[in-house]
């Protein structure tokens, strides 16, 4: 009977605890701030109008005075030379410096100098939304038929471009225009283990576990920053999403399995490169709350996903 009564008392406790999480993750839900997809029109580049250049190459960058070069030379050398080889194809970089506080606005800025400003473009936003914000903040002023997000840190190998170019094309054809391929490290993943330490492998075993269970089955590697986007896939989904920091990677491919966007998932070249802004533990513990309530925050209702349309 005492047994009966403990698990009784546990099953109560249990479904007034889940209530009760749900609740908060309601009421605490923040409005999507449509600013940034609607209040920029006229003159200003919007993703809501007809695309002027085949490629828009989104770099969100905080605090990367030293890593940024690097990246940029990288990927300017490679667009520059497809260009000369196929003078069809146009193509835009957008840095956005994220509330930096060293001098990342400054080096991208003689990007501009040295490229035009026709082809390389400073966004800064005045105080740090995190990295999602600034994805998100390019995204919404590019001018790309496809529009690529790529690491400010270069840890991934630009010419890779040609290979999730290439899962984009075995998607065809595109359902309403919308696809997208993403970068993967899944492959490198035994030999990364074998350099971690347990409690960080744990960590990284913790929140594949929770995308998996909670938001993403289909895609192994959501974290890895180089993911190619068609522009009607990239209107959909970012003017839904909402987390601006590390788990918006997670949200963005929530959202596309939502509308039903096929996505590709392909191998790619990356090197880790030290300068790293998640800090592990912490880094870690926001992510596994936003996967919570990103899940908990649709069911609810408290998230709706609405349809966008382009001018």
């Amino acid at each position: 009977q005492l047994g009966k009564l403990l698990i009784e008392c546990s099953t109560v406790f249990l479904i007034y605890f889940s209530s009760q999480i749900c609740a908060i993750a309601h009421v605490t839900a923040k409005k999507m701030p449509h600013e940034d997809a609607e209040g920029r029109k006229g003159s200003v580049p919007n993703i809501h109008d007809p695309p002027t250049r085949e490629l828009s190459v989104v770099v969100p960058s905080y605090n990367e005075e030293d890593r940024l070069p690097l990246m940029m030379d990288e990927a300017l050398d490679y667009l520059e030379k497809r260009q000369k080889q196929d003078p069809s194809f146009t193509y835009e970089v957008i840095v956005v410096n994220d509330g930096s506080k060293d001098q990342t606005a400054k080096v991208a800025k003689e990007y501009c100098k040295k490229y035009g400003s026709d082809k390389v473009r400073v966004l800064s936003l005045e105080k740090n939304r995190g990295k999602g914000g600034a994805v998100r903040t390019g995204v919404f002023s590019s001018r790309g038929k496809k529009i690529l997000m790529a690491d400010a840190d270069g840890a991934t190998k630009f010419a890779d471009i040609e290979k999730v170019e290439e899962g984009l094309k075995n998607l065809q054809p595109w359902p309403k225009e919308m696809a997208i391929s993403c970068g993967s490290r899944a492959h490198l993943e035994k030999d990364s283990i074998a350099k971690r330490s347990y409690f960080r492998t744990l960590l990284m075993y913790g929140f594949h576990f929770l995308v998996w269970f909670l938001c993403v089955k289909e895609i192994r590697d959501t974290q890895c920053g180089f993911k190619l986007l068609t522009r009607e896939a990239a209107l959909q989904t970012f003017s839904n999403l909402h987390i601006e920091r590390w788990a918006f990677d997670v949200e963005l491919l929530y959202i596309a399995q939502r509308l039903k966007i096929p996505i590709a998932e392909v191998a790619v070249n990356w090197t880790e490169i030290e300068g790293s802004k998640l800090v592990p533990f912490w880094s870690w513990l926001q992510m596994g709350r936003d996967l919570l309530f990103i899940r908990l925050r649709y069911m609810t209702g408290a998230w709706k996903l609405e349809a966008k349309k382009c001018n």
